[in-house]
């Protein structure tokens, strides 16, 4: 390909987004360059502090229950108060729980804080995909949202290799500077991004329509169902950050091995992200969704077959295709089912899914590994895949272009074009913002 294609080719995966959603996207990778405590929790409790496994074991469980307890609470008052107060709220709270956190000493204040920076952390991402729902146009929003997926990985790509030079130095250091950048992005969002919450409009108001509560969201069979093969498939994808390092420490690979695979995936979504989205951006929602569950799957269980670290490595390349995929489209339903004036309680209700099998993906992979082996993780990876991709087919069947709640109004403080005012309803799914970031960022 020529520079000239190359240079065609970026001009259009950026061209036509509106500018509050840059404002958002350099949010999205200002945030992911400080994710420190994400990265290095683990070692911090264990070689500088020196706690037991098992201790370490609780407080990560803790900052994990932290985000499935704030992600209901954070997508109501993405509904009641607006994106950007919400926003502005978790990004300020979380600067300050990482920074108490550097400084906690007795394990039951470590404890603590680390539920509240799992709550403050995970309080802002409705609002994020709320917010791009609102002011991308349902025909832009497939190569919006990937880019933003993007953003998340390259951000934390750059900050896994920064952070660890910052901890040789001061793990407080590390803390310190993830509450400063998560800080400038409150200072982002309250600057530069103004409230884009769909207003009722006056046929809406006369009509009176009942306000969407939690309720609604629960007996929405279609989007439930969605809520569940995410579970699914974010046990599946989480298994690159927890049963991977397991079953090749049992196999003897040394440390240094598992960063080499593991960076593989980071470094396919920053090259292939991009052009992949441009591939799949007009294609069968319902076919790429069953593929990538089978390749996720599958991926995952030829890690049983892998007996060096180049065979892992490709494995990798194998699933990691599949969450290129699978991430735009999969969360373009999310977008699609919510209806406009409940967004926030949809796409909260959504990252609880990933929130739940964050935590359950560890325990899955410990039980499996100690008690049968690795091969039963693996092929039980392959029985998610298979039982994700009918479930998907299933779900998809019928499903009209323009379904409801499509979410086309326009947001006030957002210009028509940017909230999508008076746009066709695309046939394609419109992705919500990435949700499963941190198991992509192995």
């Amino acid at each position: 390909m020529s520079v000239a294609s190359l240079r065609r080719a970026a001009r259009e995966s950026v061209a036509g987004l509106p500018r509050e959603f840059w404002w958002l996207w350099t949010s999205t990778l200002v945030n992911r360059l400080g994710a420190f405590v994400a990265t290095f929790m683990t070692l911090y409790l264990t070689l500088e502090r020196g706690y037991s496994a098992s201790f370490v074991g609780l407080v990560v469980a803790l900052h994990g229950l932290g985000g499935v307890v704030s992600s209901l609470v954070a997508g109501v008052l993405t509904d009641r108060l607006g994106r950007r107060p919400t926003l502005m709220a978790a990004q300020a709270s979380t600067a300050f729980s990482v920074a108490l956190l550097g400084f906690m000493e007795h394990p039951a204040a470590i404890a603590a804080v680390a539920l509240l920076v799992g709550m403050t952390s995970n309080a802002s991402r409705p609002a994020v995909q709320a917010m791009m729902a609102d002011i991308v146009r349902p025909q832009d929003r497939v190569r919006a949202f990937a880019l933003n997926y993007w953003a998340i990985n390259l951000g934390f790509a750059v900050s896994s290799t920064v952070a660890g030079f910052v901890a040789e130095y001061s793990y407080l250091a590390g803390f310190l500077g993830e509450a400063a950048l998560t800080l400038l992005c409150a200072v982002l969002v309250y600057l530069k991004l103004p409230e884009s919450r769909p207003e009722r409009t006056a046929a809406e108001k006369a009509a009176a329509e009942p306000e969407i509560g939690l309720g609604t969201v629960l007996r929405d069979g279609r989007f439930m169902g969605v809520v569940g093969l995410s579970f699914l498939i974010s046990l599946i994808f989480m298994q690159g950050s927890f049963g991977l390092p397991l079953a090749m420490g049992a196999a003897g690979f040394s440390t240094v091995d598992y960063g080499l695979v593991s960076a593989v995936n980071g470094v396919l979504i920053v090259v292939l992200q991009i052009p992949v989205t441009r591939f799949i951006e007009h294609r069968d929602p319902q076919k790429l969704l069953v593929i990538s569950a089978l390749l996720a799957g599958y991926g995952f269980g030829l890690t049983a077959f892998g007996g060096s670290v180049w065979s892992l490595a490709l494995t990798v390349c194998v699933w990691t295709l599949a969450e290129i995929v699978n991430s735009p489209t999969q969360m373009g339903l999310v977008a699609r089912l919510s209806p406009t004036h409940g967004r926030g309680r949809y796409q909260g209700m959504y990252t609880m899914s990933w929130a739940v099998a964050s935590l359950i993906a560890p325990l899955m992979a410990g039980f499996a590994i100690e008690h049968f082996g690795a091969a039963w993780l693996w092929g039980a990876t392959a029985v998610l895949g298979t039982v994700a991709a009918a479930g998907y087919w299933l779900l998809m069947r019928g499903l009209p272009a323009g379904e409801p709640g499509t979410g086309t109004g326009t947001g006030t403080g957002a210009s028509p074009r940017a909230a999508g005012a008076a746009e066709p309803v695309s046939a394609v799914p419109a992705p919500a913002a990435a949700v499963t970031p941190d198991a992509a960022g192995v």
